[in-house]
């Protein structure tokens, strides 16, 4: 089992192998406590994959988190190229060289003139090595890209001798490593055998799929450590790289028999006379213009009010339409925002691919750190991929919700059967489900609303008719069966 002791930089897992804990977000997660201490991990993939800023992620994080100066040798970018394109992502490489926390290598090899003779080494790189790691006292080395290395050479026999020399070097000096490598073809690594020397091999991939862009990882091998085997989707964005280790959830997480207001004081009624169960999940399914986003921001109002904070994302309207539109049903959104109370982040479902919804996701909810969650609708995500998918991804999140406490409402819509589930198959997975309806008798149209299931609690098993006025829905009055 890993343990992870605050302030410590190093980690021990069982079988004593020592971990550096990278500082990239998730990754130590699906790693075990981070990257083997002393020996050397390979990140490969394909130009463009995010290589260098993971490679130089785990060096800043040495330096500002966990006290271990780095070195980060290059061999096609210069130092100045380097820190102009990851002081997008809040990194200050120059404060940290001045501070002896962090070098900067450039080595220029130009393969029109390696000669490829019996005596060709890589003496000299070493020397290099050994004299910037000995300048600053390194714990950390990246060596970008192995490839330039040898691009001079044909002689696959001198390129593993000298691969496997490196590596031997790297680990007998007692630093941790990073080497980043391209992909071959077909291959992890163009000469196919930096992979075997390496101690652990991370390999990263940013594919499209019906033009949405997403990046995935993968630890290909972990020696002497168990590891989480999954693709994982990752993100780059202004805070670095954080990698999402959903998948690794397990059905293990503590309920809470504390409740929580809908908002609607008559649902509440419906639902035992109490509302929701804190961190419960709740479907509210519907024909259009039945009023879930008015229910669902009801909720929203009543969560603010006891003074938490909620996460409000909206894949159909912006933030000054919602808020329009609630307060003339007598809803004041805006209040909360200003207050710091919610949060209100919209976004198209086909802008990004489920992966990216994902991360975004999980990123807001980290930092936010709200009590409650609303999406509104999740029928929209099927736009941007199949069902399937979007079940998959839904699947994740309301585990990862579950696993921190928060209370979530999504709202679906749903077609004029309501036996057909339209919902990404998640009503198997919700705790409470409530439908809303919109019949017609006499040329005059009329809600109502029912639940279909509240788990754990007594609830009314009848459908009863409701407005939506200028004070928001209000239930009318009617017997309750439970």
């Amino acid at each position: 089992m890993t343990t992870i002791q605050q302030g410590e930089t190093r980690t021990r897992v069982s079988g004593g192998l020592r971990k550096s804990p990278s500082g990239i977000e998730g990754l130590d997660v699906i790693t075990g406590g981070g990257l083997p201490t002393g020996r050397s991990t390979l990140i490969c993939g394909a130009a463009g994959c995010g290589k260098t800023l993971m490679a130089m992620e785990f060096l800043v994080r040495g330096a500002t988190q966990f006290d271990e100066p780095g070195v980060f040798f290059a061999f096609e970018e210069q130092p100045e190229e380097l820190a102009d394109n990851v002081r997008s992502l809040g990194f200050d490489l120059d404060t940290l060289v001045a501070e002896n926390r962090l070098g900067l290598e450039f080595l220029l090899v130009d393969p029109l003139e390696i000669a490829e003779t019996g005596e060709y080494d890589l003496e000299g790189l070493f020397i290099r090595l050994g004299f910037a790691i000995d300048a600053i006292g390194a714990k950390r080395i990246v060596l970008d890209t192995i490839e330039s290395l040898f691009g001079g050479l044909s002689d696959q026999g001198i390129v593993r001798a000298e691969l496997q020399r490196l590596f031997r070097w790297l680990k007998d000096r007692g630093v941790t490593a990073v080497v980043t490598c391209e992909q071959g073809d077909g291959t992890l690594t163009r000469h196919g055998i930096e992979e075997y020397v390496s101690d652990c091999v991370i390999l990263l991939d940013h594919r499209v799929i019906d033009q949405i862009s997403t990046r995935r990882l993968r630890i290909v091998k972990y020696r002497g450590s168990v590891h989480g085997t999954n693709e994982y989707p990752f993100l780059i964005d202004e805070n670095g790289i954080s990698v999402l280790p959903i998948t690794s959830i397990n059905l293990d997480y503590q309920v809470s028999g504390e409740r929580i207001g809908s908002g609607v004081q008559r649902l509440d009624d419906m639902l035992g006379g109490e509302g929701y169960f804190v961190g419960s999940t709740v479907l509210l399914s519907g024909t259009a213009g039945t009023g879930k986003t008015t229910l669902a921001s009801h909720f929203v109002d009543s969560v603010c009010r006891r003074g938490e904070r909620c996460l409000f994302v909206g894949f159909e309207e912006s933030p000054s339409q919602l808020a329009r539109n609630m307060k003339s049903v007598g809803i004041d959104l805006l209040q909360w925002e200003r207050s710091g109370k919610l949060l209100v982040r919209s976004a198209r479902p086909t802008i990004y691919g489920y992966e990216m919804h994902l991360a975004m996701l999980q990123r807001s909810i980290r930092e936010f750190q709200p009590a409650a969650v609303v999406l509104d609708p999740i029928s929209g995500l099927v736009a941007s991929g199949s069902q399937h998918a979007a079940s998959a991804m839904m699947v994740r999140l309301l585990d990862f919700m579950k696993s921190l406490g928060i209370t979530c409402v999504l709202t679906t819509l749903i077609g004029t059967d309501p036996t057909r589930d339209i919902d990404i198959g998640v009503s198997s997975l919700v705790d409470t489900w409530i439908l809303l309806r919109d019949n017609e008798t006499a040329g005059v149209r009329q809600h109502t609303i029912a639940v279909l299931k509240s788990r754990g609690m007594p609830h009314s098993n009848r459908a009863e008719s409701f407005e939506i006025t200028s004070q928001g829905i209000d239930i009318g009055s009617g017997g309750l069966n439970s």
